[in-house]
Parts: structure tokens; sequence; C-alpha cells
């Protein structure tokens, strides 16, 4: 983490996908009246490429930033493009990611689970929103866990009503949590053309600073001394691409 407390930002790669953070106004985000933002959080889930996934509904529906915590070894096979018009931030733990989200960001904890305390999001209904939030998806098979459930401040859930699943994909609930608060946060609709909706252009990689590739090699090694290395190999590190661990940025 850099001395502010602001956590690592990475620089979003994919196969043949580079981009630098950006406002998300510069990246056709959401720049709606208020100032209001949605983050998408990732905690250790189960299935690595639903990063790029979610990196692709996150832009969709006018996500500033999807914050990392835990594990750094994702990749956004699968987001077609969108992980370039996303900021991406990375916390080893989800204490220093609260107080990131608190701190800096002013912004509320939501955490996205079927519990009795959960507020339905029904258009006719009032919603919990108040002002920016931070959405936390459970884990694709057990849900959120109790100390993820004691990091967020309120909870929704999306009712089914149908009898023929338990639960949504983690990709398809989170596109339909964010489009709920992009139409309570009056977020303006990207225009249209062609029967698509328009994409910003990209902006040039940057280049990643000496600080954060030496805190980069020293995690590596300490994971190699533990042997709970995630990583891929050295040799083979010049050749990857598709992981965002691979630059970061203070």
């Amino acid at each position: 983490m850099g001395s502010d407390g602001g956590g690592e930002e990475i620089q979003a790669v994919a196969k043949g996908e580079s981009s630098s953070p950006q406002s998300s106004l510069a990246a056709g985000g959401n720049g709606n009246r208020d100032g209001i933002e949605s983050i998408v959080i990732i905690h250790n889930v189960a299935k690595r490429h639903n990063v790029g996934t979610l990196a692709r509904s996150a832009t969709a529906f006018g996500a500033a930033e999807m914050v990392l915590v835990g594990r750094r070894d994702y990749n956004c096979f699968g987001s077609h493009g969108a992980a370039c018009h996303l900021r991406f931030r990375h916390f080893p733990s989800l204490a220093q990611a609260r107080e990131y989200l608190k701190e800096q960001r002013g912004a509320d904890i939501c955490g996205v689970e079927i519990r009795e305390d959960a507020h339905p999001l029904i258009p006719q209904q009032s919603t919990p929103f108040r002002r920016s939030t931070a959405f936390l998806l459970g884990n694709e098979g057990t849900g959120l866990s109790p100390r993820e459930c004691e990091f967020c401040d309120f909870f929704v859930y999306i009712p089914q009503y149908g009898p023929g699943t338990a639960s949504l994909n983690v990709t398809v609930a989170a596109s339909i949590v964010l489009h709920h608060f992009a139409a309570w946060a009056c977020f303006p609709e990207r225009a249209r053309s062609g029967g698509k909706f328009l994409v910003a252009d990209r902006t040039a990689a940057r280049a990643p600073s000496p600080e954060s590739l030496r805190s980069l090699v020293e995690e590596r090694r300490l994971k190699r001394e533990n042997q709970a290395d995630l990583l891929e190999p050295e040799d083979q590190e010049s050749n990857s691409t598709n992981l965002l661990h691979s630059i970061f940025h203070d």
C-alpha cells in the first residue's frame, strides 16, 4: 500500500488489452450530477475469470472502480475490453479496503446476499441507497462469509420468482444490483448508435513505477518462502499479459 492508505492502483491488463486508470467521466463512466459512484469489491472469488465478466457488467452500469481484496492473480478474460474503462485497486485485507472506502471515498458498503435483514431490490419500493456505494458479492458457492458480513453496512437481495435455481451467478447478480443503483443515482444513459452503445476510446498504457515493482517482487519472495505462491514462475512473467497483478501503480 502507498503511504496515503489508498492501496495499490492496478493497471488492467488482458490479452491484447491495456489501459491506465482514469476518471469515470473520461472512461465513459457514470458522471452523475451529484458525484455519486458505484464500486465493485472482489474478495477471493472462487472463479478468477469472473473478474473479467464482472468488469464488463461494472462498466456497462457506470461503476467507477473495482477493488480487489486478498489474492491478486485475477485475469480480465471475458471483459471484451471493458476493463480498460475501470480503475482497479488492490488491498491485502478487508480492513484496509474498508478504511479506503470509508475515509477516501465516503462510501457505504452493501453486501449482496439472501438473508433476513436484506432489502429486496424492487423498483416500486424505496431503496437503502443514500450515497456512493461499494458492493460486495458473495463467493459463487458459499455466499458471504461471517467476516464479510461484518464488513458490510447493510444488505440487499434480488427477489426470484421461479423455482429452477437457488441463486444467481455472481456476474448476473452484480449486473442487476448495479443497474438498480444506476437507476436510483440517475446516471445518464450512454449514447447509442447502430443498435449499440458507444464505447469510449482507450488510453495509452503507463509503465509501472520502480517502487511498485519492488513491492511486487518482495511479495512474491515471501509467498515462495511460505510455499503459497499463486503467481506464475519468474521465467514466464515476461509473457504474461492476462493477469491484473502484472503492473501496479502507486
